[in-house]
């Protein structure tokens, strides 16, 4: 009967080798930090606002130019907006009654490290 209690030791040290982490992965805060950015892009209509923002000729966009290209109303585009802005994805600058958002200088590089963050202690297996 000692074999038993043997195998389970063994079958139990090799799963406690086998399951721990093998990492500290992100610090909570920076975990934050990196889902803002994600979350900001995890919608479908905001990836296609910011990618309208981008295309514009003039390096900006009223508001009023965004709501027909998604079919969204303006109360919906300025949300999704507003989330790009807290996330640092674009600028906004008020023009009367009208919203202007451009792309944030550092919307690319935000992108960049939230990807690079999150996906770093994985790489380093």
């Amino acid at each position: 009967m000692a074999a038993i209690p043997i195998a389970l030791d063994r079958a139990t040290a090799d799963a406690a080798a086998c399951c721990a982490p093998g990492g500290t992965g992100l610090a909570p805060d920076a975990a934050v930090d990196v889902a803002r950015t994600f979350k900001a892009l995890a919608d479908p209509a905001r990836v296609r606002l910011l990618s309208i923002v981008a295309a514009a000729d003039a390096g900006e966009t009223c508001v009023c130019d965004l709501t027909e290209p998604v079919g969204l109303a303006q109360p919906t585009v300025s949300h999704h907006m507003k989330v790009l802005v807290e996330a640092g994805l674009v600028t906004r600058e008020k023009r009367g009654k009208w919203a202007y958002y451009a792309i944030a200088p550092q919307a690319r590089s935000l992108v960049e490290q939230a990807t690079q963050a999150a996906l770093t202690p994985a790489m380093a297996r």
